[in-house]
């Protein structure tokens, strides 16, 4: 048992979910370090006397994973191995009314927008002067930067504004301070997110911005790689694409979330268009840049989905045939349109009908994997891991995508640098290289 008062406080924050929480998570950090307090994150150690936890409520597998974690703690509490818990973040800001009662051993629930709330547990103030500043915890070469919160989409099957409001964008002045922090600091990757980037300034310019903004940030001299994600289809604002083709150190890679290919099942969701107009906007986005890697995300088994709807998404992705994809099951989340309509696709069938889309995908992306060999590609390096460089080209980002694997025993690479490789095999979603 710990005796209270014999030591400082040592925080640990624990991240759940998404990189937009990753970015809250480093804010935190930032703000209790510039306050004197010591505070890690991640803490593999169990030195820290006080947990905060950041969890995720975005689907039902983070919901439980956020509680699953919050028990943990709560455990640790009990045993006397932690003198205090908070629980921040989305799952907090949806549902901390009923967690209060059902999770006693938490001290204090925060909402998403409650850091100067949080901060006044530790007797800290927010300070203003930190803004801009951000202590990260990737790796030292990459960083997230949020470019706005919230979002302003009637998507039907997102809880997303009900955990983090409307769409609020951050004024470009900011983003290019803070930016420029990050390259000072050494990051030579910046990748762009916010719930919806394409709505990017229209709250506060009055009209979409993003394409500005690209220009912006890549004109700060030692960014390397700026990388664009959370593109929403509809109202696609393609005075980027312009930028993205003129500007070397804007990746050719667009991460733009399609759920469906079925218009029926667009229109059920409410995404504000159809598979013709999507596959129309997918044409002119390649035919500006010929060698952009497109990444989406879909959704299998959402209410209402029929055979019919699924074998239009299957024909979709066969026709479209992306970079990157990802795919989610339909989460059935409370207070939103479609929890109205009923979970209407089993379980067992949306979990057969994603697997067949990866399928699918996992062939498009052998062929495509396949064309690279033999050819030389500029290639970040990550990190080394039994015994190989673990790196990555701008066609792809951190923990989603595909990677190159280099041998370390007769490649001499340094982390964070970039080195052109020479594919010299493949498999469905890696690359394997030497140095050219």
């Amino acid at each position: 048992m710990k005796t209270k008062g014999k030591k400082k406080d040592k925080v640990n924050i624990v991240t759940l979910g998404c990189a937009k929480n990753l970015v809250d998570s480093e804010v935190l950090l930032t703000q209790l370090r510039g306050n004197k307090i010591n505070t890690t994150h991640e803490s593999a150690g169990d030195d820290s006397n006080i947990v905060i936890i950041n969890t995720c409520g975005f689907i039902e597998s983070a919901k439980q994973e956020s509680i699953d974690t919050i028990l943990q703690y709560a455990e640790a509490k009990a045993e006397g191995k932690v003198d205090r818990l908070y629980v921040t973040g989305c799952l907090s800001q949806r549902y901390r009314d009923d967690l209060k009662t059902e999770l006693p051993g938490v001290d204090a629930w925060f909402g998403t927008m409650e850091l100067p709330l949080l901060l006044k547990k530790f007797n800290a103030n927010y300070k203003h002067e930190l803004l801009g500043e951000r202590i990260t915890t990737t790796a030292k070469h990459y960083a997230y930067l949020k470019i706005a919160e919230g979002c302003d989409r009637p998507c039907s099957f997102c809880a997303i504004p009900l955990m983090r409001g409307k769409h609020v964008s951050k004024p470009i002045e900011e983003l290019v301070r803070e930016t420029e922090s990050l390259v000072r600091n050494g990051t030579r990757e910046v990748l762009l997110i916010a719930q919806d980037s394409t709505y990017y300034g229209l709250d506060i310019y009055g009209k979409r911005k993003l394409a500005e903004l690209l220009d912006r940030l890549a004109d700060i001299e030692g960014l390397e790689w700026l990388r664009l994600h959370y593109a929403f289809p509809t109202g696609f604002p393609e005075d980027i694409l312009d930028v993205m083709a003129n500007r070397p150190n804007i990746c050719k890679y667009l991460d733009i979330p399609l759920q469906h290919g079925s218009s029926r099942m667009l229109e059920i969701m409410r995404r504000g268009t159809t598979r013709e107009k999507t596959e129309s906007l997918l044409g002119r986005i390649r035919n500006k840049i010929p060698d952009i890697a497109i990444r989406t995300t879909l959704i299998a088994g959402h209410p209402g989905e029929t055979e019919e709807d699924f074998r239009e998404m299957i024909d979709f992705v066969e026709q479209s045939r992306f970079e990157r994809l990802g795919i989610f099951t339909y989460s059935h989340e409370e207070n939103t349109h479609s929890y109205t309509l009923g979970d209407t696709v089993p379980e067992e069938l949306k979990e057969e009908r994603a697997n067949l889309v990866m399928e699918l995908q996992e062939s498009i992306s052998e062929d495509m994997n396949n064309d690279k060999v033999g050819k030389t590609y500029k290639v970040l390096i990550d990190r080394l891991e039994s015994g190989n460089f673990i790196g990555r080209t701008e066609h792809d980002s951190p923990e989603v995508d595909n990677e190159v694997i280099i041998d370390a025993n007769s490649n001499h690479l340094r982390i964070g640098n970039f080195s052109n490789i020479k594919i010299t095999h493949s498999t469905a979603f890696d690359l394997y290289g030497r140095t050219a």
